[in-house]
């Protein structure tokens, strides 16, 4: 889901990078196009409302509607205001005082958290650390094998309990398998959810509260 928001936006800035000459309806159709990439990556609309009121209030200002580079400098508000929506600097992910470190991975159906678990795995790794992939997700189809695919390929250990256990159970026998094996980071790929579905809601919460992830 981030790539193809990424994509998005990027075309509409290169339409941007390419003009001479900004006029302001320019800004307001790129600003179109972005709104509506963030809102069908599910970004919350009040958010997405500010961002592009706060980015339309400095890229249509004199300064730089009558710059030499317009366009660039269209690009370089959107590029600081993103980063300031994101939290302006990157953080670190903090191991547990007492390893393993559990990180859940929450989201909704199709947001690439099965994906990004492994990418996670895979960076861990590289920072010489001993990640374990867990397959909590028993609701999707192929999604616990999708999970060992990844693992495969990466060469990275995925622990599974298959589609009939209770994902709190899995997450607890998840952490037990990590302290004998000696892995410090235990990665939850859970099922995706909408936050209407409490039952399901409920169970992240039971999940949380089992295991005190990061």
């Amino acid at each position: 889901m981030l790539e193809g928001l990424a994509a998005k936006i990027q075309a509409t800035m290169k339409k941007l990078r390419g003009k001479g000459k900004l006029s302001e309806g320019d800004v307001k159709e790129a600003l179109r196009e972005v709104r509506l990439a963030l809102l069908e990556a599910d970004v919350n609309y009040k958010v997405v409302k500010d961002f592009t009121a706060r980015v339309q209030e400095r890229a249509v200002g004199q300064e730089v509607m009558q710059s030499l580079t317009p366009g660039q400098q269209v690009i370089k508000i959107v590029h600081e205001e993103l980063t300031s929506l994101m939290g302006g600097a990157a953080s670190k992910l903090e191991p547990a005082l007492r390893p393993p470190t559990v990180v859940m991975l929450v989201g909704l159906q199709g947001s690439g958290k099965t994906t990004t678990c492994a990418k996670l795995a895979r960076y861990l790794r590289r920072e010489g650390r001993r990640p374990l992939l867990v397959a909590a997700d028993v609701y999707r189809p192929a999604a616990i094998k999708q999970l060992q695919v990844l693992g495969e390929e990466l060469e990275l250990p995925v622990f599974s309990m298959g589609d009939k256990k209770d994902p709190v159970d899995i997450a607890r026998g998840a952490r037990e398998h990590a302290f004998s094996h000696g892995n410090d980071y235990v990665l939850l790929d859970t099922a995706g959810r909408l936050h209407v579905d409490e039952e399901l809601m409920t169970e992240l919460v039971r999940i949380k509260e089992s295991l005190e992830p990061q």
